[in-house]
């Protein structure tokens, strides 16, 4: 198992336990870590990892079935499944964002993401480096691609491997706290991040700041990676904030 995936079913906090967990989950799912159909763990192996009551497993479960999140089927092959709901208008979301608040998320972010390339810098293996680059290459093939360039499915596909990306550079870190912080950020406005390109517009400065984070990374140049991850999070953010404010007019 991955360590983003290990974050993801590591104890959580002792206080608010069942919100807590119905977070964890929900932000796992929201993001792809774990995918649609998917079959979490036996309730008492999935209390077990998250440090909870199976009591309090099955309140978040329920929360999550009502949320439409998970299905539980009874009987023979039985158990609770993934299911991912249906995504909300990333432009009605952003709408109900002022550009402070924003500003906020974007500072917030940047923190975050600048600390997490910095220890990936730091602590990385060559093995927690190769999924960066995967995800990389994978990113330009689909903006490359022809059939695909610019359409709706290539950017929806772009913006979960964007998101990918940055899970799996926190992943790197080691740090399973910052690895979930970046998950619950990614969950929040990750989606937002990427609509200044929609139609792929930006597309070559994104990847270039991306390559630039995965090579100061594998570097172990870990100021270099903090420079770059924070920058890339803050353009980020201003261009987000400047689409904000022509929807406002």
């Amino acid at each position: 198992m991955n360590m983003a995936r290990l974050a993801v079913f590591s104890p959580v906090d002792s206080t608010g336990r069942v919100d807590a967990v119905v977070r964890r989950l929900a932000d796992a799912i929201a993001v792809g870590l774990l995918a649609d159909g998917e079959q979490l763990p036996s309730e008492a192996e999935l209390a077990g990892r998250l440090g909870v009551s199976t009591v309090t497993l099955r309140e978040a479960l329920m929360a999550l079935r009502q949320q439409g999140m998970v299905e539980t089927r009874r009987g023979r092959g039985g158990g609770s499944f993934v299911r991912l709901p249906a995504q909300l208008d990333p432009l009605a979301r952003l709408r109900a964002f002022a550009a402070d608040e924003l500003r906020d998320f974007g500072d917030h972010y940047a923190a975050i993401a600048g600390t997490a390339a910095r220890l990936a810098a730091e602590r990385s293996l060559p093995s927690d480096v190769a999924p960066l680059w995967r995800t990389l290459d994978e990113m330009d093939a689909v903006a490359a691609a022809p059939e695909t360039a610019g359409s709706g499915e290539a950017c929806a596909r772009l913006r979960r491997l964007d998101g990918r990306f940055h899970i799996e550079v926190a992943a790197a870190s080691q740090s399973a706290r910052l690895t979930q912080e970046e998950i619950r950020l990614q969950a929040d406005i990750g989606p937002l991040l990427w609509l200044p390109h929609e139609g792929l517009s930006g597309h070559d400065e994104t990847a270039a700041q991306h390559r630039a984070i995965a090579g100061a990374v594998e570097r172990g140049d870990g100021e270099q990676a903090r420079a770059v991850a924070e920058r890339h999070v803050l353009d980020a953010t201003r261009h987000l904030i400047e689409l904000r404010l022509r929807l406002r007019e």
